[in-house]
């Protein structure tokens, strides 16, 4: 192994090594803390000190790229996450309770406490992920774009259900440093967008065959169709629709769609709005060979639909959702279903275009004549 190589490699086992150093941080200051600017003080602070620490760590053998340190910090509270969410559910105890009894109310909600799941585990492998294609200099454009996608959906969502909930008028200090981690996430998915495509440029006359000669694609073109009436649907019935078929199915299948924390209302609000417009332009996409940004455009409305689903499952199915906004048992298996359905097919779909993109890439001539 080279120097260079070997370098690499330490110091993304550093940004490892630096991560798991959260647990014992989060169980001394849960013991020195005593009251909420003490803690606002130490959430700042512990933000710094990661920072000084990584530097000092990396200083010599960390790549030029600033993401290497966005996520090496953002690694570190992805377990702090997780310790939230073990800490919730009674599985430990002692490392964040403070932080529980005085942060902002929405995180003991179970729709914060499933993104402290997300976060804490999947978020952290795409940020080990990433770190470690910046350590030996690979792309990690792909990766990065699902994460786009599932941080937007998480932000927007926590964001304008925090507001609008029946939590809107608690919140405290901490809102503040949340939203000086949207600000970086914001700037880092700039970052993302701008690197180049790893995608092959190449694409032959008999790669633009119809689509009865795509069978995997017509068969996505057929799901694309239920999907947008299923989504405009449940945005319906979070706007109060008055059918009876929205009635029935709130009652029957997602209560949880009332919540008054407005995390699910807003939820399907945007899902309807953007998911919606997205199956309208895949369906295009699909039909019409040469579009480009069908990879990418996969890409990130994966990850969104993979956190949004998971949350609202789970959340729906949690005992921190009151009983009567919880699935009932007898709707259970067609909520499963028709969710978990909803959820994996747009990553079949990503996978499909990631895997095959010949027939989303313009032939070479068209690209020189423009």
């Amino acid at each position: 192994m080279s120097a260079s190589a070997a370098s690499a490699a330490s110091a993304g086992t550093g940004v490892f090594v630096l991560s798991l150093m959260s647990i014992p941080i989060c169980y001394l200051f849960n013991s020195l803390i005593a009251n909420s600017t003490q803690a606002f003080i130490f959430a700042g602070c512990s933000t710094v000190i990661i920072l000084s620490i990584a530097h000092v760590m990396f200083k010599k053998k960390a790549p030029a790229d600033p993401l290497f340190y966005v996520y090496a910090v953002y690694a570190f509270f992805s377990v702090v996450n997780l310790i939230v969410g073990l800490e919730q559910d009674n599985i430990i105890d002692g490392f964040v309770t403070f932080y529980l009894r005085q942060a902002n109310p929405h995180i003991n909600t179970a729709h914060g406490h499933m993104i402290s799941y997300w976060d804490g585990c999947v978020h952290y492998l795409m940020y080990l992920l990433m770190i470690a294609a910046i350590t030996w200099g690979d792309s990690y454009r792909a990766i990065g774009l699902y994460w786009v996608g599932s941080f937007l959906m998480r932000a927007i969502v926590y964001i304008l259900g925090s507001t609008v909930g029946k939590h809107g008028t608690e919140v405290n200090y901490f809102l503040l440093l949340h939203m000086l981690y949207i600000s970086v996430s914001v700037w880092a998915c700039f970052r993302i967008f701008s690197q180049p495509s790893t995608q092959e440029d190449e694409l032959t006359e008999a790669e633009q065959n119809s689509l009865l000669d795509r069978p995997l694609d017509l068969l996505f073109i057929i799901y694309l169709v239920p999907a947008f009436a299923f989504c405009v649907f449940r945005g319906l019935v979070v706007l109060d629709c008055s059918s009876t078929w929205c009635q029935e199915y709130t009652q029957q299948y997602e209560p949880y769609l009332k919540d008054p924390t407005a995390y699910p209302k807003v939820q399907m609000l945007v899902g309807m709005l953007y998911s919606g417009p997205y199956y309208i332009i895949t369906l295009y996409g699909l039909m019409v060979p040469g579009c480009e940004w069908m990879p990418d455009l996969t890409l990130v409305h994966s990850g969104a639909l993979a956190q949004a689903q998971f949350t609202h499952i789970c959340a729906s199915l949690h005992t921190r959702t009151p009983f009567s906004y919880r699935v009932p048992a007898g709707g259970q298996p067609v909520f499963l279903l028709v969710n978990i359905l909803y959820a994996l097919m747009p990553q079949a779909l990503c996978y499909r275009c990631r895997t095959m993109p010949a027939f989303f890439l313009r032939p070479t001539r068209d690209k020189k004549t423009e």
